[in-house]
């Protein structure tokens, strides 16, 4: 019979071993990267165990009778073993929607992780929302690559990567996060007033716990960064969490440089290259400007979908 526990310290390692082997968890949600914000968020993760076996877990917090699954992730709904079935998964909701009624929670934001990080198919979840009435509420786009059968850089890019070409440019990888991070947000307080989510030691603190998942690649130019990547990575995928390049970097067609280094030499063996968003307020906001850059590059759109329901109803 399933169970539902709350999460607790001393699950930690029976926690990260399972993701390790789950089949559609990824590196964000092994408790290291969880937690390094966890003084902004109240966690209440959840594992659901048959037999002493955990058969899913479910990343989560909660702010205001609200349970969100996660906030501090892009994404974060039910992580499962390839043991788990269709009627394991219903009864996982029914547990669930009872825990959060004795609770009080009013209501849950769900977040589904996008097929593309799933190493073997893991929409059971989305069937179970189906048949509890959930509302789809948000719709995030974003771009991918599939390097079994990737398109071509449109002539934008190319004109980049012929004119970058000219250029005395290196692409290396580097540790050299907070020079990165400096060039990120100018551009970013520049264009919207914002600072990127993740500070420079916050990245740094990251990337030494996780350094086989956390990468950047930059461009230079006489030794100076012009533009840069930060990659998260698995064997099955890799996620550009930031991209940027200075003014320099975007005469020159830095970032083609480098996104080709990284598409078409690199890691032509990794099956998915996924940009990350290029939307806002849950996707009613384009960025028509950035999906423009990552479809030239190759990329097509997958969704980041939310969900929303009432465990009362």
């Amino acid at each position: 019979m399933l169970q539902i526990i709350d999460y607790n310290q001393s699950y930690k390692k029976k926690w990260d071993d399972f993701i390790q082997k789950s089949k559609n968890g990824t590196f964000l949600f092994f408790r290291d990267y969880m937690e390094y914000h966890s003084n902004r968020f109240k966690d209440s993760s959840l594992l659901f165990v048959k037999n002493t076996i955990i058969y899913a877990v479910l990343p989560a917090n909660i702010d205001h009778k609200i349970l969100y699954s996660h906030q501090g992730l892009t994404y974060g709904g039910f992580i499962f073993s390839n043991k788990v079935s269709i009627g394991d998964v219903l009864q996982m909701f029914e547990l669930l929607i009872s825990k959060l009624n004795t609770l009080g929670i009013e209501k849950v934001i769900y977040k589904a992780i996008p097929y593309i990080y799933h190493k073997l198919p893991s929409q059971e979840d989305i069937y179970a929302l189906f048949r509890i009435n959930a509302k789809k509420i948000g719709c995030n786009i974003s771009s991918s690559i599939f390097q079994s059968n990737k398109i071509k850089f449109n002539e934008s890019r190319k004109s980049g990567l012929r004119k970058a070409t000219k250029q005395s440019l290196s692409v290396n990888i580097s540790e050299q996060y907070d020079q990165f991070i400096e060039i990120l947000n100018e551009n970013l307080n520049k264009k919207y007033g914002i600072q990127a989510v993740h500070t420079a030691s916050e990245i740094i603190s990251l990337r030494s716990l996780f350094p086989e998942n956390i990468k950047l690649y930059v461009v230079q130019k006489s030794n100076r960064i012009i533009a840069g990547t930060i990659l998260y990575m698995m064997p099955h995928y890799i996620h550009v969490q930031y991209m940027a390049a200075n003014e320099e970097g975007k005469q020159t067609g830095a970032l083609d440089l480098l996104f080709d280094h990284l598409i078409n030499k690199i890691y032509t063996s990794v099956p998915v290259l996924d940009f990350g968003h290029s939307s806002e307020q849950n996707g009613h906001y384009l960025n028509e400007n950035l999906i423009f850059q990552k479809e030239g590059f190759g990329g097509r759109a997958v969704c980041y979908d939310i969900y929303e329901f009432s465990p009362s109803k």
